[in-house]
């Protein structure tokens, strides 16, 4: 016996006693506020609205026909299913209904029903509705990230949850005179981002506009700065309102909800010239003797033909020729012939060393779930005539944000960053508890070859192929792509990518923007359907900015 009672008091003691309180005490959890997300200055891009749950003990419930109809006419809910949730369900506490807003609150609390409780829930809220939906994500019924940024940085957001703890007597009834026991909820961390609400609200109109105009399947941008890799703004069409999330079609919601920047891989097109470009200019710097000077005039012709395929220039000309071009022509032209010389000049070995350094064929590291990681052939299986086709923008698929952060390092002077929508973690009290550096990543190229690349895009725009986003008194420099697409392995007819990327100030890019209208009707040429579009972005950034002119433009 004096074992036995040793064993219960000592060993047993602690579990017999948390038993027994829990027996004799009910909890209503505290749900702790979810962290806000807001942009670099501060402006609330997702929040929290005072909502409530609403709890029923049924021992404690003295009538349970007038509790089931008065909670039924104030919740707005069918009252049989109430009734039978009172009369039936085994649990002794039943949640009967959360996100209950504070007008339905009150009117319970003037009903004054025995057994009924209520606790704090939050519901998450988004002020501007279909604005970064891609990016920002959505939350679960119980707030819990479910998709985007929500899901991304849930750990800090999350916050951990309080509760009250009630004295009851064996039935579940509250013992009139106890005082209740409160245990805080610790509310989640506040997220900042990179983003900037002027530019993805220029970016979002933007976008709005192109998909609609070009009657396209989606249309999206992304604006990064390129001297350290902080995403401006990331928007996608089409989407839909944060705060009516389409959960009864999750098909259509897995649709809207994927971010196709870092999530979808498309063929590049011309774009990727900058790439080739950049190879090209480093290693005759570097003193490759397989590399073009920029004088270098190349044959005139507007034909190559690669282990048995004809590879031709898109313009038109007779006699199958066109002046001769050296390779500042060559991009303002976007003679892909031209781009082949290039390309198996410099070798495989070299061009996948620059390929690999820019990113392509690995994931970026951007702060965001479910990125694509492109398609990229391995150099041991590359062809002549896959090289060939590499060196214009085929036989290679990216994504937006793989391209983007790679034509950054490119103009910036040389330098890869990783690109990241996060900018900080902070408290309540804007105490700090984290904030992200800019993810230095290695030069791949040098200032040198950056500069020259830099002029040659801004000739592009002034000049060539990309002249519907040039803007009187701006530098900007870009390039623009058009690309065919394929299904089941053959080219898809009338389906195309068109796409433009471009920067400026050309002298000290600050801004850099990527967009993509994937499948529009009519005209496809990423010069006049992408183009135009980067433009408004550019010139709405000046506006919002107050950027004057520069020398130059």
């Amino acid at each position: 016996m004096i074992g036995r009672l040793l064993y219960v008091q000592l060993i047993w003691g602690d579990a017999l006693q948390e038993k027994a309180i829990d027996q004799w005490t009910r909890e209503i959890p505290v749900i702790a506020a979810r962290g806000k997300i807001t942009d670099r200055n501060g402006v609330i891009l997702a929040d929290n609205a005072d909502t409530y749950s609403v709890f029923v003990r049924k021992k404690a419930v003295p009538d349970t026909e007038r509790t089931a109809q008065t909670l039924a006419d104030i919740l707005e809910i069918d009252y049989d299913y109430v009734y039978k949730r009172l009369t039936e369900t085994v649990s002794s506490e039943i949640t009967m209904a959360t996100h209950v807003g504070r007008d339905k609150l009150e009117a319970l609390l003037a009903a004054d029903l025995s057994g009924v409780y209520y606790s704090r829930d939050n519901t998450r809220v988004y002020p501007y509705g279909d604005f970064l939906t891609q990016v920002l994500g959505f939350t679960s019924d119980d707030n819990m990230g479910q998709s985007g940024l929500e899901l991304r940085y849930n750990k800090y957001l999350k916050g951990i949850d309080g509760e009250i703890l009630y004295e009851t007597d064996i039935v579940g009834v509250e013992i009139e005179g106890s005082t209740p026991t409160y245990i805080p909820a610790a509310n989640g961390l506040n997220v900042r981002l990179t983003i900037d609400y002027e530019i993805q609200e220029i970016a979002e109109r933007a976008m709005e506009q192109a998909y609609a105009i070009q009657k396209a399947k989606s249309a999206a941008v992304l604006v990064l700065d390129p001297s350290n890799g902080e995403i401006l703004a990331c928007s996608s069409k089409p989407s839909f309102d944060l705060n009516e999330v389409p959960r009864d079609d999750l098909a259509s919601l897995n649709a809207l909800s994927r971010n196709s920047l870092i999530s979808d891989s498309f063929e590049p097109g011309s774009t990727f010239k900058i790439v080739t470009t950049a190879a090209n200019i480093e290693e005759y710097l570097a003193g490759n003797p397989k590399a073009f000077s920029a004088e270098h005039v190349f044959n005139s012709s507007r034909y190559r033909y690669v282990a048995g395929q004809r590879v031709k220039c898109w313009s038109d000309h007779k006699n199958g020729k066109h002046s001769a071009l050296n390779l500042q022509g060559a991009l303002e032209n976007s003679c892909n012939p031209i781009f082949v010389d290039i390309a198996l000049s410099l070798g495989t070995e070299t061009m996948y060393d620059y390929i690999e350094k820019l990113g392509f064929g690995s994931v970026t590291g951007v702060d965001f779930n479910g990125e694509a990681q492109g398609m990229l052939v391995p150099a041991s299986a590359v062809k002549e005539v896959d090289l060939a086709r590499i060196g214009f923008g085929q036989t290679v698929a990216v994504t937006g944000i793989q391209m983007a952060a790679a034509v950054a390092a490119v103009v910036n002077g040389g330098v890869y960053y990783t690109p990241h929508f996060l900018a900080g973690v902070y408290a309540e009290d804007n105490l700090v508890a984290e904030v992200i550096p800019p993810q230095k990543k290695a030069r791949v190229i040098s200032e040198e070859a950056s500069g020259i690349v830099v002029r040659m895009l801004e000739n592009v725009v002034a000049a060539g192929g990309g002249k519907q986003a040039y803007i009187e008194g701006y530098r900007v420099a870009g390039k623009t792509g058009t690309a065919q697409k394929y299904e089941n392995g053959v080219i898809a007819a009338g389906k195309y990518v068109s796409s433009f990327i471009g920067c400026f100030p050309a002298d000290d890019p600050k801004y850099l923007a990527l967009v993509v209208v994937d499948e529009p009707e009519g005209e496809y040429y990423g010069s006049t359907v992408a183009a135009p579009y980067a433009k408004e972005i550019f010139e709405g950034i000046i506006k919002a900015k107050n950027i004057s002119q520069r020398n130059g433009g």
